[in-house]
C-alpha cells in the first residue's frame, strides 16, 4: 500500500521546474540592455568624433589660409590684383567649409545632448562659441567679401591707384575688418577645439 506514495513526486519536486523557468530568461534581457548600451556608446563616440573633426577642419583651414596661402599668393603671383582675386576666391570657399563644419558640429552636439540627457539643448559654452564663429563667418561671407569684390573690380590694378584714393581707402578698411573677423574666428575656434577635446577626454575616463 505504500508503493503509490513512493512513485508519486512530491510537491517540492513538481514546483522546481516552474521556479527555474524564469531564471533561464534573465540572461536574454540583460543581453538586450547591454547591446543597447553598447550601441549608444558607439553613437556618442562617433558624435564626439564629428564635433572634434568639424572644428579641426575649420580651424585648420583658417591657419593654412592665413599663414600659407595668402602670403604665398602675394609673393609668387605677378600682380597684386591677381593675388587678391586668388585669395578672395579661396576665402569664400573656406567660408563655405566653415559654414558646413558649424552645421555638422551643432547637429552632432544636439543629438549628443539628447542621447546623454534625454533632451536636445545647446552647451552653455562650447555650442555658443561655435554659433559666434558661424555668425562672424556669415557676416564676412555675405557682407564684407561682396563689397571687397566690387571695389576690387572697380579699382583694377592696385599699383596704379594712390593710397588716398576713396575706393582704395574703402577697400583697405574692409580688408582690416575681414582680417579682424577671421582672427577672432580663429581664436574662438582654438578654444572650441580645446573644449571639444575635453569632452572626448572626459568620456574616455
Amino acid at each position: 500500500m505504500n508503493t503509490p506514495r513512493e512513485i508519486l513526486p512530491s510537491a517540492r519536486e513538481t514546483a522546481a521546474p516552474r521556479m527555474t523557468a524564469p531564471l533561464l530568461r534573465r540572461p536574454a534581457s540583460v543581453s538586450v540592455v547591454e547591446r543597447a548600451s553598447l550601441y549608444n556608446s558607439l553613437v556618442m563616440s562617433f558624435l564626439r568624433y564629428l564635433m572634434l573633426l568639424s572644428l579641426v577642419v575649420w580651424v585648420g583651414g583658417l591657419i593654412f589660409f592665413a599663414f600659407v596661402l595668402a602670403p604665398t599668393a602675394f609673393e609668387v603671383l605677378p600682380t597684386t590684383h591677381l593675388a587678391g582675386n586668388v585669395v578672395g576666391r579661396a576665402l569664400s570657399k573656406l567660408h563655405w567649409i566653415g559654414i558646413a563644419s558649424a552645421i555638422v558640429f551643432l547637429l552632432s552636439s544636439l543629438v549628443y545632448a539628447w542621447l546623454a540627457d534625454g533632451r536636445m539643448h545647446i552647451s552653455p559654452v562650447r555650442d555658443i562659441f561655435v554659433c559666434v564663429m558661424l555668425a562672424l563667418t556669415l557676416f564676412s561671407q555675405f557682407w564684407i567679401i561682396p563689397r571687397m569684390d566690387s571695389l576690387r573690380a572697380q579699382i583694377g590694378d592696385f599699383a596704379a591707384v594712390a593710397p588716398n584714393d576713396p575706393l582704395r581707402m574703402q577697400f583697405d578698411a574692409l580688408h582690416v575688418w575681414s582680417t579682424r573677423v577671421e582672427g577672432v574666428v580663429l581664436l574662438i575656434g582654438l578654444v572650441a577645439i580645446y573644449l571639444a577635446a575635453n569632452l572626448v577626454g572626459s568620456a574616455n575616463r
